[in-house]
């Protein structure tokens, strides 16, 4: 009967146990970083989101619209006097000539002053229905952006683990090279199995620092600022799509989506326009008072005066049609951004109902009897009581578990984002 060599054997468990502790320590390794709670992050979102502001700008000048639409047409003075007589052949500027005064004032007719204020604070409250149509889907960004970072984080722990791992196990083998110990063969398949998890988790941190950089520049962090999310796993867990019936989910889509109180909105502010138009057709009205020194049949002369356009040729007739096109536009506009609202609803409940039920079918220990099966078959391996190639087989089958299980989990809470999103408002919240 076979029996290995004490210092073949010696090296393998040495090996063993430097992988194990390699493999642990690199799973539950931990750096120093700036660690946030979605809450917190929420937080910092709000207080310093640039694009927030600038629409918050946007709210106070249609405001300061509101304040000018109110606003009275200026009075107008006029003033002349005499200057050069002809019948004397002389100027007169510095003597006794005409002096004549007049005030006028533009009167609007047909509540055209009113009808302008309204379509200002129309305008104020489409500012306000934006800017909180903004905030809505910055924050569906900032939180699927959020969660994305830590489930590839979480996915980017195993193969970091797995490549340290197998850097040890090259570097043990490459010790023993030219002993007999280790068959180049096996070298080799290791080397290229470290490469593949190399080039893979390569590109991992790419998409890992893509996605957080979109999370810092929502939160407006320092490009060298590592974040590090922190979720509660419990609250995850419960979220329950069967907690709310459609028709509820329905109801709060039609009172607080923010693209259909602008559609709504933009509905109104046309409607509003077109009675504008109509006003506009109707002339407005000039009152005027003048003095005149000497300039007619009396000195002293007193008067007062009036006057109006005819509106024979121009009476707003291209603008009134306009006006009246665009009520239908935005009618239709509305329409489809209800039905949009609808099958938004519709469908994201849907694929959360789908995502949970994959999620709860899946079993909570799987990833754990992962873990404790990948120390028993490398401890297998070099006992050589299984062969390279069901070594590898099971180190890439135990990747690939935590790279799906990952992906299964931060699909179902998306589909909970996309149903807040939709219905704008935080039913499931974590």
């Amino acid at each position: 009967m076979y029996r290995m060599r004490p210092d073949v054997l010696i090296f393998r468990y040495r090996l063993v146990v430097f992988f194990c502790f390699t493999f642990l320590s690199s799973l539950f390794a931990q750096k120093d970083t700036l660690r946030l709670t979605l809450p917190k992050v929420e937080k910092i979102f709000l207080d310093s989101n640039l694009q927030l502001l600038a629409q918050k700008y946007s709210i106070d000048a249609t405001k300061a619209l509101v304040i000018q639409a109110k606003l009275f047409p200026n009075p107008n003075i006029a003033y002349s006097r005499g200057l050069y007589s002809g019948s004397y052949h002389k100027y007169i500027l510095l003597t006794d000539s005409e002096n004549s005064v007049q005030v006028s004032q533009l009167i609007l007719l047909a509540g055209k002053r009113n009808k302008q204020i309204k379509i200002a604070k129309a305008n104020v409250a489409l500012a306000e229905y934006q800017f909180f149509d903004l905030l809505r889907t910055l924050k569906y960004s900032l939180r699927s952006t959020f969660f994305n970072v830590y489930y590839l984080r979480q996915s980017a722990r195993v193969y970091s683990a797995e490549i340290n791992a197998l850097r040890q196990i090259v570097t043990a083998f490459n010790e023993q090279h030219g002993k007999g110990y280790i068959s180049e063969r096996e070298v080799i398949r290791i080397k290229a199995q470290l490469y593949s998890f190399q080039s893979e988790y390569n590109d991992l941190i790419n998409q890992i620092n893509d996605t957080e950089s979109e999370l810092k520049l929502l939160l407006l962090v320092k490009s060298n600022v590592y974040i590090d999310p922190i979720i509660d796993t419990a609250a995850v867990n419960k979220l329950d799509p069967f907690k709310y019936t459609l028709d509820t989910l329905l109801n709060s889509a039609y009172r607080n989506r923010t693209d259909l109180l602008i559609a709504k909105e933009n509905t109104d502010i046309n409607k509003l326009t077109y009675n504008y138009q109509k006003a506009l057709a109707i002339p407005d009205l000039t009152l005027n008072a003048g003095y005149d020194q000497a300039g007619g049949f009396a000195r002293n002369y007193y008067g007062i005066g009036a006057s109006i356009d005819l509106p024979f040729f121009n009476r707003n007739q291209g603008n009134i049609k306009m006006a009246k096109a665009m009520i239908d536009n935005t009618i239709a506009l509305q329409k489809n951004t209800e039905f949009t609202v609808s099958e938004n609803v519709n469908r994201s409940l849907e694929k959360a109902l789908a995502e949970n039920k994959l999620f709860q079918e899946m079993d909570p220990k799987f990833s754990n009897d992962f873990e404790r099966l990948m120390q028993e078959v490398v401890l297998h391996y070099m006992k050589r009581d299984i062969g390279i190639l069901d070594f590898l087989d099971f180190y890439d089958s135990y990747k690939q578990n935590v790279l799906q299980f990952n992906a299964i989990r931060y699909n179902r809470i998306q589909a909970f984002e996309d149903l807040n999103f939709y219905t704008a408002t935080n039913f499931y919240n974590q």
